[in-house]
This record gives C-alpha cells, sequence and structure tokens, in this order.
C-alpha cells in the first residue's frame, strides 16, 4: 500500500506543477490539488488523492475598419463661375428706323412716292443708278478696245505670213489689206467709245456718304447714326441696282 500511496502523491504533485504553465497558456486559470492519507495500526491504509487543473484562455483578434475618404462634394461655385453675365440686349435696330422703314418699299411705289420726305432719298438712288451705269459703260468700251486690238493683231500676223508666202497672189493681199483697214477704223471707234464713256462716268460721279446721311437726315423722324446708315447703304443698293437696270438703254 505504501507504494500505491506514493504514486498517488507523485500524482497530486505533478498536478500542481502543471497548472501554472496550462494557466500561462490562457487568460485564466486555475488549479486545485489536495490528498488525504490515513495509517492504521492494523497495517491497512486509504490513501485519496486528486488533482484537476483548468485552464481557460481567450485571445481576441482585433478587428478594424477604415474608410475610404469620400468624394468632395461638387461645389456650387462650379455653376456660377462659368456663367458669362449676360450682357444688355442692344435696341432693335427697325426701333431707330422710324419712317425710314419705308425704305424696303416696292422700287416702283419706291420712286414714285410724292412725298417731300421722300425726294432726297429719290435723288440719291438716282444718281448711284446713273453713276452705275455709267461705270459698266466704260467696263464694257474697254472690252471692247481690248476685243478690237485682238482682232487687228490677229490680221497682222495673216498679213505677215500672206507676204512671206511666194505663192500668194496680189489679190490675196489686197483682200486681207482691206480686212486690215476696217479693223483699224473699229479699233479707232471702240477707243473713241472708251474716251466718251470714261468723259460721262467722270460726269456722273456716285453721291458719297455724306449725301446718303444728309439725305436720310432729312427723311428720316430720328437720329440717325453709323447703324442705322448701314443698314440703309444695304437696303438701297438693291434699289439702285433695279433702277440702274430699269434706265439701261438695250
Amino acid at each position: 500500500m505504501t507504494i500505491r500511496k506514493t504514486l498517488l502523491a507523485s500524482l497530486a504533485v505533478l498536478a500542481l506543477a502543471t497548472a501554472p504553465a496550462l494557466a500561462g497558456a490562457g487568460g485564466n486559470g486555475g488549479g486545485n490539488g489536495g490528498g488525504h492519507g490515513n495509517s492504521g495500526d492494523h497495517g491497512g491504509g486509504n490513501g485519496n488523492g486528486g488533482g484537476n487543473g483548468g485552464g481557460k484562455g481567450n485571445s481576441g483578434a482585433t478587428h478594424g475598419k477604415a474608410s475610404a475618404p469620400g468624394q468632395l462634394a461638387k461645389s456650387q461655385d462650379d455653376t456660377t463661375d462659368d456663367a458669362t453675365p449676360a450682357t444688355p440686349k442692344e435696341k432693335n435696330l427697325h426701333a431707330k428706323l422710324g419712317r425710314l422703314n419705308s425704305l424696303q418699299r416696292n422700287i416702283n411705289a419706291y420712286m414714285n412716292s410724292k412725298s417731300p420726305k421722300f425726294a432726297a432719298i429719290q435723288a440719291y438712288v438716282t444718281q448711284a443708278a446713273a453713276a452705275k451705269n455709267a461705270q459698266a459703260a466704260v467696263e464694257s468700251a474697254t472690252q471692247a478696245v481690248a476685243d478690237a486690238q485682238a482682232a487687228l493683231d490677229d490680221l497682222n500676223a495673216q498679213m505677215t505670213a500672206l507676204q512671206a508666202d511666194p505663192n500668194a497672189t496680189q489679190e490675196q493681199i489686197d483682200a486681207l489689206q482691206g480686212q486690215i483697214d476696217d479693223a483699224t477704223t473699229a479699233l479707232n471707234d471702240a477707243n473713241q467709245a472708251l474716251t466718251d464713256a470714261q468723259t460721262e462716268a467722270a460726269n456722273t460721279p456716285a453721291p458719297d456718304d455724306a449725301t446718303l446721311d444728309a439725305a436720310l437726315a432729312d427723311m428720316a423722324n430720328k437720329p440717325v447714326d453709323a447703324d442705322v446708315t448701314d443698314w440703309a447703304k444695304g437696303v438701297l443698293a438693291d434699289k439702285i441696282d433695279q433702277a440702274a437696270a430699269a434706265t439701261t438703254t438695250p
């Protein structure tokens, strides 16, 4: 029995020894050990030893949560900074024209108007149309001179070639010479016509801006500014073309 008592005692000691180690593995640990022994004179003995050790440990992992930076709210200035301040609307041109709106009338009613207010404008259009036709006459006469000169040059070239031809007859030469004489006369006439056209154009100048401003001021019932004058030029250009076409000699 002595051996049994010794064994039990050893187990109790072992339990006590291992308890701290188990406790070190966890967050909490506990251990109990006990032993009882009785011996009697009768040579018998009872022994009771027990030990228990328990350990409990908790380990917690740290949890972290990170949020990405949020998008910045769009500034209201994004819309206001790009906005272009509204510019004041210009006064309507036609509101400044007043009586000058009548300049848009049909050419017949336009030129046949008996209104004294229309007289200066009618004179302006008539003069401008005459100047336009005079300038057109100069351009036409210039082209006529060029054509007459080209025709004469061609005939002279033919005469040079004919005179170099040993087979040419005097009759052929005389006939060609007659054409050259006629072409020379035509060229002289064309040059005279050009001179006359240039003289007519010089005596029929186009009215200037001052004349137009005066005519507009005479007709208008409101102040005439540069915008009004520019507008009138555009409208009157069409009227001048029509008046010039109506007075051109076929």
